[in-house]
């Protein structure tokens, strides 16, 4: 378990909202986490990781419509949790980037969802993810995220936000997703270029560490060494 002791001062942020809720008996919100005596708010880590090589990745779009089809049954780039971004001008193998949530280790998103809806699931690997039903589209988290671009999406339609949830709400899903489970984007990749992990690649909030090689000796082959 990791602290966190960041506040956003234009806006509420879950430390602020848990301990208020507490001043008044309420205290259902701090179900992600604990509300420490020195203000600090704590959550539990993730116990899993989607990590990528963009080098071997063919921007198919696969993991795109996988996943949206697993979550809302409809095959959408837009409604995809995971986007893949590519840069027409861009000299290969670098112009495509994969952006996928990291499940990060102090979680901004969550500490600044006033609601609850953006918690920690504790009885499915403490994965980080959106309750639809407690979402009030205030899209706090999605301005919270540390990354470029964030690693939240708005939902236009149903005007909510969502994010990765490792497949743990997968209406549409024929099989167990989750940390115990499978992740769509992962399955579907025709060159595995999207893994699995239970060890967390880095407890700063970067993307360079989830960028790693899962080429094979076949790549090798095609000249793509483990660089």
């Amino acid at each position: 378990m990791a602290p966190r002791n960041t506040d956003d001062p234009n806006g509420i942020s879950r430390r602020r909202f848990v301990a208020s809720m507490a001043a008044t008996g309420c205290v259902a919100a701090a179900s992600s986490g604990v509300l420490l005596a020195d203000g600090r708010f704590v959550i539990p880590n993730a116990e899993g990781f989607l990590v990528v090589d963009t080098k071997k990745c063919q921007g198919c779009g696969s993991c795109m419509m996988a996943c949206s089809l697993a979550h809302s049954g409809s095959a959408s780039y837009t409604e995809s949790r995971i986007q893949i971004m590519q840069d027409s001008f861009g000299n290969w193998p670098d112009d495509l980037f994969i952006a996928q949530c990291r499940q990060c280790q102090n979680a901004p998103c969550v500490e600044v969802c006033p609601t609850g809806a953006n918690h920690v699931d504790e009885a499915n690997g403490n994965v980080r993810r959106v309750d639809p039903e407690m979402c009030i589209g205030c899209r706090m988290c999605i301005q919270a995220c540390p990354f470029t671009p964030a690693r939240l999406q708005w939902d236009k339609d149903r005007r909510k936000s969502q994010k990765c949830d490792l497949c743990v709400d997968t209406p549409f899903l024929d099989e167990k997703g989750g940390p115990d489970g499978i992740q769509a984007c992962v399955r579907v990749c025709p060159v595995k270029a999207i893994a699995f992990t239970r060890e967390m690649p880095s407890q700063t909030l970067t993307d360079a560490a989830y960028q790693v090689n899962l080429r094979d000796w076949v790549w090798k082959r095609l000249g793509m060494t483990a660089e």
